[in-house]
């Protein structure tokens, strides 16, 4: 029996979800999209994701791949995943690719967003995508900081507790910070060869205390450089936090 692998990129809204990862009692992304394949193609798959997201965490391109047996090919795939998922799932792209494509494996860089509020007054449409801070922000001084990630370095400082990685050493390619073009929003954007658990989150959090002036730039160089967790800020509320890409190279994908 020769397998199709399946290549697809995912937007979902993860506010009611218990992260991606299959969980025995909890609803998850991975269970969801599991359970609409198994429906469409009459057997179980593994569905393989580029990297886990937590509980409240958004994605906008979130990469994963699943072997099957079917005749179906990707646009059928497609139309009948999103006729099954529920509305806070989409895939947007479903692609046949090469029977060695990994999502998790083959990825060579993801990019993160984080969204900020930066405003006195609280939004009611909205509250659960971005993270509401009522003082104002000194942006220059969060961007000059932002600057200091970019590079290889030793992210332990930064590293969620409980974290199975053997090393925490990480590349960051590009960081920064913008004003959207809706009044008051910021989004950070990272992206980097690999991330630690909860790194975006606690780099966020922070980034908000070098904008509150708690923290100066130096102090933030040693804090990356200390790998210890408690010099940084706290952990960033899930609900701003999206996965907006996961990149491969070009050979990877296959036909």
């Amino acid at each position: 029996m020769t397998l199709k692998n399946f290549k697809i990129t995912l937007e979902y809204d993860g506010s009611k979800f218990h992260g991606w990862q299959r969980q025995k009692h909890d609803r998850t992304i991975q269970a969801e999209i599991e359970k609409a394949v198994a429906h469409i193609v009459g057997h179980d798959v593994a569905v393989v994701g580029s990297g886990r997201t937590d509980a409240g965490v958004h994605a906008l391109g979130q990469v994963a791949n699943f072997r099957c047996d079917t005749r179906l090919n990707e646009s059928v795939i497609q139309k009948a995943l999103n006729s099954l998922l529920p509305d806070s799932i989409v895939v947007r792209l479903c692609k046949q690719v090469d029977a060695d494509f990994h999502a998790r494996y083959d990825a060579t860089s993801k990019t993160y967003r984080y969204r900020i509020f930066n405003r006195t007054m609280r939004v009611a449409i909205g509250r659960q995508y971005a993270w509401h801070i009522r003082h104002p922000l000194d942006l220059e001084a969060m961007r000059a900081a932002a600057e200091v990630l970019i590079g290889r370095h030793d992210f332990k400082a930064f590293e969620g507790a409980g974290s199975p990685r053997s090393h925490s050493v990480r590349h960051v390619l590009r960081a920064q910070l913008r004003e959207e073009y809706q009044a008051g929003y910021l989004a950070f954007e990272i992206e980097a060869n690999g991330f630690l658990r909860f790194m975006v989150r606690n780099i966020v959090g922070t980034l908000v205390r070098v904008g509150y002036g708690k923290v100066g730039l130096e102090n933030f160089t040693t804090i990356l450089g200390s790998r210890d967790r408690r010099q940084a800020g706290a952990t960033a509320p899930a609900q701003g936090l999206y996965l907006v890409k996961v990149s491969y190279e070009e050979n990877d994908l296959g036909s």
